[in-house]
């Protein structure tokens, strides 16, 4: 196994009280293999990808480990992590095409994050020229600033620089959300490359849409309040999703060739719960259509079919 989390907790200090954005995960994402992470806004897709670089002041590191090649990361620890980001770990942000510091060369920016890992910038030199081809950017980039990037320019350039140094992990958060929808396929083409080339090892994908990362990841995992819903092939899970969550998920997504003149998309009625006083048992179970009063009860994820994990009473 590449990468193994187990009962991670990670909550957010407010003046309200402790928000319980991660709230005892556990997976594992094999070596080769890109996962997924689906769900809704605020379910902590984006918590849990920070956490396991320790990229974000505020988290407080609550319980659980997380091993990279049975190695145990020290995620509660921001000085001690720092020696594995961008080696064993990298991330590529959110909004990764504000993350270039405008007032300086790309070059430069380059150059200042390989030699602060003390890596000698003339060693990876030939190594950044080919994989800015690869991506399709000319050299030339490096001598421009940010601002004289398109935003797709941009985000292959983050991705370039996230992945440069070989880390066995990599994170992308959301790396096509403000692209336009051939530049969305350009980057996704791209992710799957840099693990096809062994850039990467393994990599998580953190997405709200399910039917681009559908295109590209090997196992897809939902998320729903801070919790794990579902998790197994992508085949599977798009095709025969078992917990309702992920039904209605994948039942609101449009179907390509079906015109909506006469037809509305169906959504989730309700909204998910606030995470400053989480409920007990089931999570989802207040939107749920399958609620019943065992659904009081927290359900465990668990594997009910070979590689397809579930937290349902119902799905057993």
């Amino acid at each position: 196994m590449s990468l193994t989390v187990t009962g991670l907790a990670v909550y957010y200090r407010t003046l309200r009280g402790d928000v319980r954005a991660l709230d005892g995960v556990t997976f594992a994402v094999a070596d080769g293999e890109i996962m997924g992470l689906a769900g809704e806004s605020g379910c902590g897709k984006t918590t849990l990808g920070k956490s396991l670089i320790r990229l974000d002041g505020r988290m407080r590191h609550v319980a659980g480990t997380v091993e990279l090649d049975g190695a145990e990361l020290p995620i509660s620890d921001n000085v001690r992590m720092n020696r594995f980001r961008f080696t064993e770990v990298s991330l590529i942000p959110q909004y990764a095409m504000s993350a270039l510091n405008p007032t300086r060369k790309i070059g430069k920016l380059t150059r200042d994050l390989v030699e602060s890992r003390g890596i000698r910038f003339a060693s990876v030199r030939a190594e950044l020229q080919r994989r800015l081809e690869l991506v399709g950017l000319d050299a030339d980039v490096l001598r421009r600033y940010p601002i004289e990037l398109s935003g797709g320019m941009k985000q292959r350039m983050v991705m370039v620089l996230s992945t440069l140094l070989n880390p066995a992990l990599l994170i992308a958060d959301e790396v096509t959300s403000a692209l336009d929808v051939s530049t969305q396929r350009a980057v996704a083409e791209a992710l799957v490359g840099f693990r096809d080339h062994g850039f990467v090892r393994s990599m998580i994908v953190i997405t709200h849409d399910v039917s681009l990362v559908y295109q590209i990841a090997d196992t897809i995992m939902v998320m729903y309040a801070g919790k794990l819903a579902e998790k197994a092939p992508a085949e599977a899970l798009v095709g025969s999703p078992l917990h309702p969550y992920t039904q209605l998920l994948i039942s609101a997504l449009p179907e390509v060739g079906v015109r909506y003149e006469g037809k509305r998309l169906s959504g989730i009625a309700g909204s998910p719960p606030s995470l400053l006083n989480a409920p007990t048992g089931c999570r989802f179970r207040d939107r749920c259509p399958l609620a019943f009063d065992k659904c009081a009860e927290e359900p465990p994820f668990v594997e009910v079919e070979k590689d397809h994990f579930v937290a349902c009473w119902k799905a057993g």
